[in-house]
């Protein structure tokens, strides 16, 4: 499929973003067909190498850059210069999205805050994602999605094993993209008001209400007066028929059974425990509940009998809901992901890829291409924008723009 058949196709986008969220939600819109022009400072994103902060030994590729900055062009641009914002400026002036998670100080000391962007051109979609939100006394505050998504709205202490573990440490990122997609459903919501009305505007969303939307169903019930018991190890779980189980080779099932009464007896079957349908141990909720541990133990007992691809192929021969904890060897031969479209091939080298999770029947994502390098699109951009070549070149010579063939100086010899 062509980029002129996709939905975004044309729209001018502006990524002055970093670290995950943000530049995400630009991705997404370049995913369907979005021009996005990433913006970078003469060292380049911090982005670029956050792969390194994750423990990888030698990997093959900067696989994070790769995959949240696909099909992006670079542009490094000093904006600490007046040059480089007045340079900005005109591109803003052209843009249709402008998408930057700086700090809100910073947004104004760069020229890049939302009332003078949408003083330079009113019908800018200005999306702006912060760690705790516009306003209020925190609003200055940086923060990440390990702190603000996580710690701060109460996941991290409900996900831990039991109320007696330590906080659980999540993986770094995991609160980043699912904001990105809250932050891409404001733009294309202001964009679809801008084809009504004519005009943009600021949109915004952060990380801490991200996070509390995840945990919303829990916040609700402390918000209306409920109160939850501490959590129990899996050993002591209220409900053995939801809970985890290990298998023989040490691989793990997660089973959620919610239709007792129909999904209960053929369990037990697959299980070979047909004689405890009887036991008033375990005759109904409220007795499965007062016996849990004994119940847990049972199914412990048998689980481990066998391996995961063997309960696996029983468990849904019988119809039952289950999940395989899945590891991350697991996943380049998960035929399902495959098949869904959930992981699919980059479009200038082998391997896989996770797309945006998003899908418009009919319509294809642009395929995976590459994530660029440091300055490589930053002289194309600027004549696109109508930059005479001897303005280009006395920007690049004034250190205002750097582009891949002349690469940034190290800033003690910058005049």
């Amino acid at each position: 499929m062509s980029d002129g058949m996709l939905p975004f196709a044309g729209l001018k986008v502006i990524d002055c973003a970093s670290f995950i969220a943000a530049p995400v939600a630009a991705t997404m819109l370049g995913d369907f067909g979005a021009d996005v022009v990433k913006i970078e400072p003469p060292d380049g994103d911090p982005h670029r190498g956050l792969y390194q902060l994750l423990g990888c030994v030698d990997p093959p590729s900067n696989f994070v850059w790769d995959l949240n900055s696909r099909n992006k062009r670079s542009l490094v641009l000093d904006l600490k210069q007046p040059e480089g914002q007045a340079v900005l400026h005109r591109l803003v002036a052209q843009a249709d999205v402008f998408i930057t998670n700086l700090p809100l100080p910073v947004r104004g000391r760069l020229a890049i805050d939302a009332e003078r962007l949408l003083a330079l051109n009113p019908r800018l979609v200005y999306a702006s994602m912060t760690a705790y939100g516009e306003t209020g006394p925190e609003a200055h505050k940086s923060g990440f999605d390990v702190t603000a998504y996580w710690a701060r709205p109460g996941l991290m202490d409900l996900v831990r094993a039991d109320h007696r573990a330590p906080p659980t440490r999540p993986v770094p990122g995991m609160g980043d993209h699912p904001s990105a997609i809250t932050l891409f459903a404001a733009i294309t919501t202001a964009l679809y008001r801008r084809e009504r009305s004519g005009a943009g505007g600021l949109v915004s969303t952060s990380l801490m209400a991200n996070g509390l939307w995840a945990n919303s169903v829990q916040v609700q019930g402390q918000l209306s007066g409920a109160r939850f018991p501490p959590r129990q190890g899996r050993e002591n779980a209220p409900n053995p028929l939801s809970n985890l189980y290990r298998c023989r080779d040490d691989r793990w099932l997660s089973l959620v059974v919610l239709n007792d009464a129909r999904q209960l007896p053929p369990l037990l079957a697959v299980l070979g425990l047909q004689g405890f349908a009887d036991d008033p141990r375990f005759a109904s909720v409220a007795a499965r509940a007062a016996h849990s541990a004994a119940l847990i133990a049972l199914f412990d007992q048998r689980f481990a009998e066998q391996d995961l691809a063997t309960w696996r192929a029983r468990l849904d021969a019988a119809g039952i809901t289950f999940g395989v904890i899945g590891t991350l060897a697991d996943l380049p031969d998960d035929t399902q992901m495959r098949e869904a479209g959930a992981l699919v091939e980059f479009a200038d080298h082998d391997g896989l890829t996770v797309p945006s999770p998003l899908h418009l029947h009919g319509v294809a994502q642009r395929r995976a291409g590459p994530a660029p390098e440091l300055g490589q699109h930053s002289a194309a951009v600027l004549r696109e924008a109508g930059f005479a070549e001897d303005h280009i070149d006395r920007l690049i010579a004034q250190q205002v723009v750097f582009s891949a063939a002349a690469p940034p100086q190290p800033e003690e010899t910058r005049p």
